[in-house]
């Protein structure tokens, strides 16, 4: 097995743009961990998880469904659970910082999912949160037009604004920083990127609850696919730095940090 067939989280992690932004907003709020519980939830094929771990402190991870939570495990091997969207397998109090990726616009269940989340929390713990922020205008009506539908992509709702997070944690947590970030050009190669791939998969029959998830199995079927996206990526790259003239628009996603208030 060539490197890059046995290390493809990593090196699908290294060429995209926006799981690297991500992950970098998401360090950026995490703070030190060493000696820290955490767990994160939600982080797609694992690779979030695999660079959260390298930050110190003692880790679980959680996701929807079997595929992605199979995935996790194949990269960080232990302590990854399936969880249903309303209930977990932890314990009261169990930890101090809980980081939530894309996850709650999958679940119908996300005001029963915060009162989980307090249930497992430590007093004083802190909660980061990524999601797709709200935001209508071209690229959305793009992305309907070629069939990037928020139930293509396992979303039930399309995603959140501050505001709605706000009442979603009501007083039991405090948000205590917010931002958005990933604007149109980083969005829409992404969006052509996406749909490429997702017909795809479409064509073979593969659904998934969390939209289009990219397994080693994935890499294996679509090895020629993806040598050719690498050789495009610094292209990908160019474009997506046209983000910064942008400067007066809000992103397509929203991160916030939430402290407890136990």
């Amino acid at each position: 097995m060539d490197t890059f067939a046995k290390n493809w989280p990593i090196a699908l992690f290294n060429r995209s743009v926006l799981k690297q932004q991500k992950l970098r907003e998401i360090v950026s709020l995490l703070g030190d961990t060493d000696s820290l519980v955490c767990l994160d939830i939600g982080s797609d094929n694992g690779v979030i998880s695999y660079f959260l771990r390298q930050k110190g402190g003692f880790w679980k991870s959680a996701d929807l469904e079997e595929k992605a939570v199979s995935s996790i495990r194949e990269l960080v091997k232990t302590d990854v659970f399936q969880i249903d969207g309303r209930y977990t397998p932890f314990k009261d109090n169990e930890f101090d910082r809980v980081v939530i990726v894309d996850f709650l616009e999958h679940i119908t269940t996300d005001r029963e999912f915060v009162d989980e989340l307090f249930r497992i929390m430590k007093p004083g713990a802190e909660l980061i949160i990524n999601v797709p922020h709200i935001k209508d205008g071209l690229l959305r009506r793009f992305r309907l037009l070629i069939g990037q539908t928020d139930e293509k992509h396992g979303h039930v709702r399309p995603g959140y604004t501050v505001e709605g997070i706000k009442t979603l944690l009501g007083n039991r947590f405090t948000v205590i920083f917010h931002k958005t970030y990933s604007k149109f050009f980083s969005e829409f190669i992404d969006t052509l990127i996406t749909f490429a791939y997702g017909v795809l998969k479409d064509s073979r029959g593969e659904e998934s609850k969390k939209g289009v998830l990219v397994t080693g199995n994935d890499l294996k079927k679509y090895k020629t696919l993806f040598r050719i996206y690498s050789l495009l990526y610094p292209v990908v790259l160019f474009f997506s730095k046209l983000d910064s003239l942008l400067f007066f628009e809000s992103g397509y996603m929203l991160i916030l940090k939430a402290r407890i208030n136990k």
